[in-house]
This record gives C-alpha cells, sequence and structure tokens, in this order.
C-alpha cells in the first residue's frame, strides 16, 4: 500500500469522524418535565424551554424555535370552562395547516404568523416566522391535551414519541361536579327530615291546643268595643 492511498484513506476517515462529531454536537438533547403535577409528562429541548407561566388552566412552555402548550379539563375548576374553549379554538386554527402523516402523528404544517394570530399567544414575546409543524395530541384516560409546535420536524416528532401519559385526577374536581354533590347533600338533608320528623306527633300537638274563641272575643271587646264576630 502505497503512500497516496494511506493519505485518501486517513483522509475519508477524517471526514466520517468530522461528521459524526458534527451530528453529535448538533443533535438537540432533552429533559423531561411534569405538564400535570406528579402526573403525565414530556421531553422539552435541554437548558433552553422556559415555562411562560399559566393563562387560566393553559400551561404554556417556548424554547427558541417552538412552542408547547397543555391544557388537563380535570385540573380545570372554571365552571364556564373558558380555558377549555380557548384551547379548543387554537386546536382548530392549527387544523387549517397543511395535514401529514409522519410516523404514524398527525402533523399540520402552518405558518408562524398564523400561531401567533391566535389570541392566547398574545402575551408571549416571541418572534417566529416560517413554517411550523404542529401535533396537537389528547388523551381520554388522563384528560391530558397536548400541542406541540416548532420549525424543526424532526423535533415535534420526538416530543410527541416521549409522552408518557399518567392518570393523576380519578374524580373530575370541576364546579360542576361541585355543585351537583351540593344539590345531591341538599336532597340527602332533606330527606333524613322527612323521614325522621313523626307527623302524627305533630297532629297531636296541634289538636291540643284549646282556642275558646268566645273568651278571645270578650277579652279583645274590653279595649276596641263590640266586634262583627
Amino acid at each position: 500500500m502505497n503512500n497516496k492511498i494511506i493519505v485518501i484513506i486517513a483522509i475519508i476517515i477524517l471526514i466520517i469522524v468530522a461528521g459524526i462529531l458534527f451530528v453529535v454536537l448538533t443533535m438537540p438533547t432533552y429533559e423531561r418535565i411534569e405538564i400535570t403535577p406528579n402526573g403525565t409528562s414530556i421531553e422539552v429541548p435541554a437548558n433552553q424551554t422556559k415555562h411562560n407561566g399559566d393563562i387560566g388552566s393553559i400551561k404554556i412552555w417556548t424554547w427558541k424555535d417552538g412552542i408547547l402548550t397543555t391544557y388537563n379539563s380535570y385540573e380545570d375548576n372554571n365552571l364556564l370552562k373558558v380555558s377549555e374553549m380557548g384551547f379548543n379554538t387554537m386546536s382548530e386554527i392549527i387544523k387549517n395547516g397543511e395535514k401529514q402523516n409522519i410516523d404514524g402523528f398527525t402533523c399540520y404544517v402552518i405558518n408562524a404568523d398564523e400561531l401567533l394570530k391566535i389570541q392566547i399567544f398574545e402575551i408571549i414575546k416571541v418572534n417566529y416566522n416560517g413554517k411550523f409543524y404542529c401535533i396537537p395530541l389528547d388523551n381520554q384516560t388522563t384528560h391530558d391535551n397536548i400541542i406541540i409546535c416548532c420549525k424543526d420536524q424532526g423535533m415535534a416528532v420526538h416530543m410527541a414519541k416521549s409522552v408518557q401519559y399518567k392518570l393523576v385526577y380519578h374524580n373530575n374536581p370541576n364546579s360542576l361536579s361541585t355543585v351537583k354533590n351540593m344539590t345531591g347533600d341538599l336532597q340527602s338533608k332533606a330527606n333524613d327530615i322527612i323521614n325522621n320528623t313523626n307527623l302524627s306527633d305533630i297532629k297531636s300537638t296541634i289538636e291540643g291546643i284549646d282556642i275558646n274563641l268566645d273568651d278571645a272575643k270578650g277579652k279583645i271587646e274590653q279595649y276596641t268595643g263590640k266586634l262583627p264576630i
């Protein structure tokens, strides 16, 4: 093997090593966060994902080129479910985008400008442009609703695959259930009063009151004169 072949092989090896290093160094890393306390979790871009706070019962995270929004209907104590209506509106707007099937997930391609037109994002100061890949997810058992939107299609799919659902809310604590429980309690108390009250005793007590109308009439006439009774 002459020196020329050795040099060529060495260059090829260097190119392969450089390519591997580039992929490793540029490959996004992830960290797991809980989207419901002690419950459902998801992997998000590490060291750059920021929790922007909650709008009602909707939770929002952002990173350099993406947004994650989550909503759990059993965590929402608002009787009017304003957060649910806002989340559903956002989901419907996203579903107007170009529909694609990627690794078994339904993905919608929209312009970032369209995403930022959604009212719920007006308080978030971000500058996104170009195409966004959005994957909406929901789980009827845990009641988690998730929307992943980012410029990197692979990242969106990775995040969707990483979701680990966990049931936390076994009973719906929302106000509607509370009202129903209150109604049930009141009905129960009313039934107890009826069942524990002896109507015969009430009837006997009333019948035991001896009212002498003549005596009453006489006493009143002492003060007011003759009454037309």
